[in-house]
Order: structure tokens, then sequence, then C-alpha cells
């Protein structure tokens, strides 16, 4: 049986493209459902499916960003993008030969894409398209430009104390339940917000996301190491402590 993720923040187009698929392509097995990029980046990784649906706007990493550390970690997924842009990224997909899905989804439509990736999967065909200059094209066109200055202050808790912080000074940001811990140069303070919802407001430039949990600034980074087993390790310029790469993460510093 084919399988498939689908990678979508909002659960009710995630909803309704299952439901679509279903009836366009009964066979289809969604192993997993996703709602944010570094989710489907591990999914992918930790299933190898045959498909995957990304969106391509998802806080933390885009549905680019996804697709282009998939083909490392998984390289025989094929690849379809769900966006709701513009004609200038309508026309960046079609000239990279990359299959996609306009918001909101036709059947029709949908019914022939799903036909071409029946014999993609079939001839063991990968995915088409260099997303690397994909991506640099939709973003010099500002289709990946968010709709927010990213923020260059936080308000975060020390005990009884709540302390302004700027963005630049924090090292790492850290998960901690529905809560996100700060950490700085000098120490930690807690920002009650989950880091879901912080990744959609940070600079995707300065920031990059390195496991679920972890947010790291690149400015803060003295070294990345890579083990035997495809992980890697972040040693901090301010920092004693190290940080742990997924290996699916592993595929966004390969430039660096």
């Amino acid at each position: 049986m084919t399988r498939a993720v689908i990678a979508e923040d909002e659960p009710l187009l995630r909803d309704a493209l299952k439901r679509l698929l279903g009836d366009a392509w009964p066979e289809l097995d969604v192993v997993a459902e996703c709602e944010d990029g570094a989710e489907a980046l591990e999914a992918i990784a930790a299933q190898q499916p045959d498909v995957a649906f990304l969106d391509i706007r998802m806080p933390g990493l885009n549905g680019l960003e996804v697709a282009a550390a998939a083909a490392t970690a998984s390289p025989a997924t094929q690849v379809v993008f769900t966006t709701a842009y513009d004609q200038y990224a309508i026309d960046a997909f079609e000239r990279g030969a990359i299959d996609y899905l306009l918001k909101p989804i036709a059947a029709e439509r949908l019914a022939a894409t799903v036909e071409r990736l029946q014999r993609r999967v079939t001839a063991g065909q990968t995915a088409h398209g260099d997303l690397a200059l994909l991506l640099r094209e939709l973003a010099q066109g500002g289709a990946l430009t968010a709709a927010a200055p990213p923020l260059t202050w936080i308000t975060a808790g020390t005990g009884r104390e709540t302390r302004l912080i700027m963005v630049d000074d924090v090292a790492y940001f850290r998960a901690d339940h529905k809560y996100t811990v700060a950490v700085t140069a000098e120490g930690e303070a807690l920002l009650r917000k989950p880091i879901r919802e912080l990744l959609e407001q940070l600079d995707p430039a300065a920031f990059k996301q390195i496991h679920r949990s972890t947010i790291v600034n690149l400015k803060a980074i003295a070294a990345i190491v890579r083990d035997d087993s495809g992980k890697g390790t972040v040693r901090l310029r301010q920092r004693p402590e190290t940080l742990t790469v997924s290996q699916p993460f592993m595929a966004l510093f390969r430039n660096m």
C-alpha cells in the first residue's frame, strides 16, 4: 500500500485534504498528520513515506525547507506542495516541474496530481525540480516573507521578576511543556507561550530549529559536530552545554 504524510498547520484544511485524498486515492495510507515543519520532517524521516503533502507556509521550517531536508532523510519520497500563493509563485513551481495544489484544493486538480504520483511511485522515480533554486526564487519574489516583522524583544519571567530580553541575546529556546525557556549567556527565563507559536514570530534567517523542542540562534553557534550516526551536536559560544541536532535536521546545515 502507498503511504503518505500530510503536513498542514490548519486542522480544517488538513482534514479536508485527507478527506479528498480518501476519495481520489482510496489505497493511500496516511501514516502521519503534522501541524508544523519540524514534526513533518521527523515524520518523513521515521516513516519513509512514498508521498508527502507539504503546506508551504508552516511554523518554523516551511514546506520547501522540509522538502530540501527530506531529500536526504527520505530520498524516494515524492513531494507535493499545497499553497495559496499568487501567480508569481505558481509560475516558479511550474518552471521547476514541482507538483503543487492551489488552495482551496479542487477535486479535479487533486485527481490529476494523484495520477502523476501513482505513475512515479510505480516507476520508482524521485521528486522533480531543484528545490534549492525554487526556494531562492520564491524568497526573492517575496513569497516567503513573513506577514509581520520578526520579534526584536520578548518579555520573560525569572522568579517574581519579568525581564525584557532582546531576541538577539538569546542563545537558544527550549520547549518546556506548554511554555518556552529562553536561554541567554546570563541564564534562563520562562516565556508563557509554546515554542510552536514562538517559531512563527522569529526571523527564520537568524533562528533555526534543530529539534522539535529546540531553536538555536545561529549567531550563538561556535561549531557543529556530526557523529557516525548522522546526528549532530551544537557547541555554543557563551554557554557550556551542547545541543543535540536530530538527524533529519542536519541536512539544514549542509552549507554552514
